[in-house]
C-alpha cells in the first residue's frame, strides 16, 4: 500500500529507490555494512526497522533493506520493494546451528524453510513448501565457492519464538517444542532463523525470487575459558562472511540474467 506520491507506507521508498537485486538483512545496522560492498553507495532512507541503501555492481542497481526481527515485519518489507519493482531477495542473516557437525562460523546457504511460523500461513496453507528458487541458490554456492567460504546446503527451520528456540524447557509447550525440534533435526534442517519461510512464500506467490545464506552459531562449541578464546570465537563467527556470499551471488546472478536477455 503505497501514498498518493507512491511511496510505500512502511520502507518509505518508492519506484526508482531500489533496484530489482535486494539483500535483505534482519539488524538494520547491518544495511550500511552490507551497502559497503556496493558501489556508488547512496543512504536512502530509515523507517522503522527499515534501513535503506542502494548502489551498483557490474553497473546494476541492488539494494539493502533491513526488515527487523521475524516474519510480520519481513513480510512487510518483502511485500512494498515488490510493489515497487524489485523481484529477486536475498535474505543475510545469522542463525542457531541444528546439526551436531557444524561449528560457530560455518555458512548455511538456505534451500527451503520448515514453516514453524504463523506469517506465511495468511499466504498460502501449511501444505505448500517454502521453497527457494533454484538459480539463486545455484549462484549463492558458486559464490561461496570463489571467495573460498565453506558452505552447507540444507533446510532452515523458521519459526516465531528466540527464546522457545533456545531455552524450551521454561516453556509451558515445552515437550511439542522439544519435540518438533528432534524431528527437524532427525529430518536434516541445518539452521534455525526467523524470516527465511515468510521470504520464500511471499516470492512464490508472486512469481519473484528469494534465497538466503546465514552465518551459523553452534550451541556444541566448547564455552570460552579465557577473554583470547572468546576473542577467536567473535573473529568466526564474522557476519562479512555470510554478507560476501551473499555479494558473490548477486554478481553471478546479475551477469547471467543479463546473459539471458
Amino acid at each position: 500500500m503505497g501514498n498518493c506520491d507512491g511511496v510505500q507506507h512502511h520502507i518509505k521508498l518508492k519506484h526508482g529507490d531500489v533496484g530489482r537485486y535486494v539483500l535483505l538483512p534482519g539488524d538494520p545496522a547491518r544495511s550500511e555494512r552490507i551497502a559497503a560492498y556496493f558501489d556508488n553507495k547512496q543512504f536512502l532512507g530509515q523507517n522503522r526497522e527499515y534501513t535503506s541503501f542502494s548502489g551498483t555492481l557490474y553497473d546494476e542497481k541492488v539494494s539493502v533493506v533491513s526488515t527487523g526481527i521475524g516474519g510480520p515485519s519481513t513480510a512487510i518489507a518483502v511485500e512494498e520493494l515488490i510493489a515497487i519493482g524489485a523481484d529477486t531477495f536475498i535474505r543475510v542473516g545469522t542463525s542457531g546451528a541444528m546439526q551436531p557437525w557444524i561449528k560457530t562460523g560455518d555458512i548455511a546457504i538456505v534451500t527451503a524453510a520448515i514453516r514453524d511460523e504463523g506469517s506465511s500461513l495468511h499466504y498460502m496453507p501449511i501444505e505448500f513448501p517454502a521453497v527457494a528458487d533454484i538459480d539463486v541458490v545455484m549462484a549463492l554456492c558458486k559464490g561461496a565457492r570463489q571467495i573460498n567460504i565453506p558452505y552447507y546446503m540444507g533446510i532452515s527451520h523458521s519459526k516465531d519464538s528466540f527464546y522457545g528456540e533456545i531455552s524450551p524447557e521454561r516453556m509451558p509447550v515445552a515437550r511439542r517444542l522439544q519435540d518438533n525440534w528432534k524431528a527437524w533435526v532427525a529430518g536434516g534442517a541445518i539452521c534455525s532463523e526467523m524470516e527465511t519461510a515468510a521470504i520464500f512464500i511471499i516470492c512464490a506467490i508472486h512469481g519473484k525470487r528469494a534465497g538466503g545464506v546465514m552465518l551459523m552459531a553452534s550451541g556444541n562449541d566448547d564455552a570460552p575459558n579465557n577473554i583470547n578464546e572468546k576473542k577467536e570465537l567473535d573473529k568466526i563467527f564474522d557476519i562479512d562472511r555470510a554478507i560476501r556470499t551473499a555479494v558473490e551471488g548477486l554478481k553471478i546472478l546479475i551477469k547471467q540474467d543479463r546473459g539471458n536477455q
